[in-house]
C-alpha cells in the first residue's frame, strides 16, 4: 500500500515542479514569440506562438536606426563587464586572503566597518560618488566600475572570499612555508587552485550584476557612443515616434545571452562555491 502513494507523491511533486517552471520560464518564452509578432499582436494577445509571424526583427535591431548599432553597445558592455569582473575578483582574493590569514592592527576594526558598508544603501551615496568622480574628471568613462573593482569596494565579494579562505585548513599554509614559500606563492600556488568555486561565484554575481547595471551606468556615462546595452536598448524606446517593440524583443534576447553562458559555463563551481561559503567562521 505504500509504494502507490509513494509513487504518486512523487507525480504529483513533478507536475507541481513542471508548473512552476512554466509559470517561472513563460515571459522568456514570450520575449521569443514577441520577436517575431507585430506591435498589434504583442499588445493585443498573451500568446506565445504568433499567428501571422514577421521576421527580420534581429536583423533590423542588430543595425539600429541611429549612429550607432546594437554591435556597438555589445562591445562598450564588454569594455566595461571585463574589466570590472576581473578586478573584482583579484582585490576580492587579495582581501580576503589579506583578513583571513594575517594578523595587523585594527584588523578586526577594519573588518567591522568593511561589513557595516554592506549595510549602506546604494542611494545614499549616489551624490558623493558623482561628486568625487567629476572631481577626478572620471565622468563618461568606465573608470568608476573599474577602478573601484581595483581597489576592493565591494563587500559581498571580500567577505565572501574572507569565509571561504577560513574554511581552509592552515596546515596548507604551514606545509608551504616550511617548503621555504612565501605568502604570494602559498596564495597562487596552494590556495587559489582550492578557491576556484568561490572565484566562479564572483564572476557570476559581478558579471550579471554589472552587465544588467542601469542606474549606475546611467549616472556615469553620458556619450551615446559609450552607452552599454542597458542604455542602448531604452535609447531607442523613443516615446515621440513609434518604433517596433519585435526588435526591442529581439535584441534583449541577444542582451540576455552572455549571462545565461556565464551561469550555464560556471553553474558546476557557483552552486559548489555558494554551498561551501561561510562554512566556517
Amino acid at each position: 500500500m505504500t509504494r502507490p502513494k509513494i509513487k504518486y507523491s512523487r507525480i504529483l511533486a513533478y507536475v507541481l515542479l513542471i508548473a512552476l517552471a512554466y509559470v517561472m520560464i513563460y515571459p522568456l518564452l514570450w520575449m521569443v514569440g514577441a520577436a517575431f509578432k507585430t506591435n498589434d499582436e504583442i499588445f493585443g494577445t498573451i500568446s506565445l506562438l504568433p499567428k501571422n509571424p514577421v521576421f527580420g526583427a534581429f536583423k533590423a535591431g542588430w543595425v539600429g536606426t541611429g549612429q550607432y548599432g546594437f554591435s556597438d553597445y555589445l562591445k562598450n558592455t564588454f569594455y566595461m563587464v571585463v574589466p570590472t569582473v576581473f578586478f573584482t575578483v583579484l582585490s576580492s582574493v587579495l582581501v580576503g586572503y589579506g583578513f583571513a590569514r594575517f594578523d595587523f592592527p585594527l584588523k578586526r576594526a577594519l573588518f567591522a566597518i568593511m561589513l557595516s558598508t554592506m549595510m549602506l544603501p546604494a542611494t545614499v551615496i549616489i551624490i558623493p560618488r558623482y561628486i568625487f568622480f567629476k572631481n577626478l574628471g572620471w565622468l563618461d568613462t568606465y573608470l568608476p566600475f573599474i577602478v573601484p573593482a581595483a581597489l576592493g569596494c565591494f563587500p559581498f565579494f571580500n567577505f565572501m572570499m574572507v569565509q571561504f579562505f577560513r574554511g581552509l585548513p592552515l596546515e596548507i599554509d604551514e606545509s608551504g612555508k616550511l617548503d621555504g614559500c612565501n605568502s604570494f606563492v602559498v596564495l597562487k600556488d596552494l590556495l587559489l587552485p582550492l578557491c576556484t568555486s568561490a572565484i566562479f561565484s564572483v564572476i557570476v554575481f559581478q558579471f550579471v550584476w554589472t552587465w544588467n547595471d542601469f542606474m549606475n551606468v546611467l549616472i556615469y556615462i553620458s556619450s551615446v557612443a559609450k552607452y552599454p546595452i542597458a542604455l542602448g536598448l531604452r535609447m531607442t524606446m523613443d516615446i515621440s515616434t513609434e518604433f517596433d517593440w519585435n526588435q526591442i524583443m529581439a535584441m534583449s534576447l541577444i542582451a540576455i545571452l552572455p549571462p545565461v553562458i556565464v551561469f550555464f559555463a560556471a553553474q558546476k563551481y557557483f552552486v559548489e562555491g555558494i554551498a561551501t561559503t561561510g562554512m566556517k567562521v
